[in-house]
């Protein structure tokens, strides 16, 4: 008998299968905007480093990584993301971890849910990413959601914050669908209320390497507030396009950091040593690794420049501003392709186009269930053959709002 309900299975999962139902029918390949992951590897002098810690037999390389850090690589990720220097603040600490994912699994736990903490209640956004959402219910506590709204293309608006106790407030930022960052206003407004209400802040920071210089990472704003209790998370995955590396680092009020490793030393043993050991390396060279990542915006940021004006020609109303990032959101229309959508309209509408045109994104639910649908562009869409394919697909949609 299963225990886990099906309600649970993670949305993007979900949407594998609408891109294997249309390739099996189709015999041709999706136009898959869906993916948030990039569609290109890491650098050929990160890989050639990878190879040599590989194969240097040095025990420190080989076996369990744990908190360690490796050739200073914590210390080097969280000065190109979260622009301090960890070493210059002595009431911080930054460590390694195998994954920002991994690491959320593991923060309520480090707050002390499940021990003697029998009443915790969560803050998080909606539309988001929402794994410390879904972890939130793994382990019975109150969640609850924090609207973000297209009316302020999704900034973080803590007048929309319940004024009741919060013990954690966790947010993404640049944003998962909305890909929009933060500002010096935002995030003072945001540690004051933690402050006010002795909550801990985190920030998912996935995406802060694909930012331009108008988001301003919580780290920086955070680091003059010794009182505050504070995480932000970065990830080498979008950074350095090197998902499978399963290797980011975590900086914070040392209080909150030496509470999460306790939980992080009975959950799992550290990112591959050898891999943080070859980026450790590589960030030796800060100005080599700020341009690497600064290619690689630049490089979404071009894609974007086509996609956009292109969905918006179509038809397609957008639902924020993309600052930061590779994803684009909209919402979605009551008609397309000549037919209403009936059922739950953000669902119904991306199957629907996936199974006519093969164009797959990731629906979500907005603010008053508002539908949405995130389109990225974690595929060559200036590749002649996708825009070709793409462009006739545009022309059938016909979106009716």
């Amino acid at each position: 008998m299963r225990r886990i309900p099906e309600s649970g299975v993670n949305l993007f999962q979900s949407i594998y299968e609408y891109v294997r139902r249309y390739e099996a029918r189709t015999g041709t390949s999706a136009l898959n905007l869906s993916l948030g992951n990039p569609d290109t590897v890491p650098e050929r002098e990160i890989l050639e480093l990878q190879s040599r810690f590989a194969a240097d037999p040095c025990f420190d390389h080989h076996t369990y990584a744990e908190s360690g850090d490796l050739r200073g690589f914590a210390e080097g990720m969280v000065e190109l993301h979260g622009r301090i220097r960890v070493s210059e603040h002595e009431h911080l600490r930054a460590v390694p971890i195998p994954g920002i994912k991994t690491a959320t699994a593991e923060l309520l736990l480090a707050c002390g849910v499940g021990g003697r903490r029998k009443k915790f209640r969560l803050v998080s956004n909606l539309p988001a990413y929402d794994v410390v959402g879904t972890w939130a219910g793994y382990v019975g506590v109150e969640r609850v959601v924090w609207p973000l709204s297209c009316a302020n293309n999704m900034r973080l608006d803590v007048d929309a914050l319940d004024g009741s106790k919060a013990d954690l407030v966790f947010v993404i930022r640049p944003g998962n669908p909305a890909s929009v960052g933060a500002d010096e206003a935002e995030w003072k407004a945001l540690i004051e209320y933690c402050l006010e209400r002795g909550a801990r802040l985190v920030n998912d920071a996935a995406y802060s390497g694909l930012a331009d210089g108008k988001h301003i990472p919580l780290a920086m704003a955070a680091k003059d507030y010794p009182a505050l209790e504070w995480l932000e998370l970065y990830s080498v995955s979008k950074s350095f396009s090197d998902p499978g590396a399963r290797l980011g680092a975590l900086v914070g009020s040392r209080d909150f950091v030496e509470d999460f490793l306790m939980i992080k030393g009975n959950t799992e043993s550290g990112p591959v040593p050898y891999v943080m050991a070859a980026y450790g390396e590589f960030f030796k060279g800060r100005t080599k690794a700020k341009a690497s990542m600064e290619a690689r915006r630049k490089m979404y940021e071009a894609r974007l420049a086509y996609l956009v004006p292109k969905l918006e020609k179509a038809g397609l109303r957008p639902a924020c501003r993309t600052d930061a990032g590779f994803f684009t959101l909209w919402k979605v229309p009551k008609r397309v392709l000549g037919a209403a959508l009936e059922g739950p309209r953000h669902q119904a509408y991306n199957r629907r186009v996936t199974d006519e045109t093969g164009m797959v994104g990731v629906h979500f639910l907005g603010q008053g269930e508002e539908p949405l649908i995130r389109y990225a562009v974690c595929t060559d869409v200036l590749s002649p053959a996708f825009q070709e394919r793409f462009e006739k697909v545009l022309k059938r949609l016909g979106p009716e709002y």
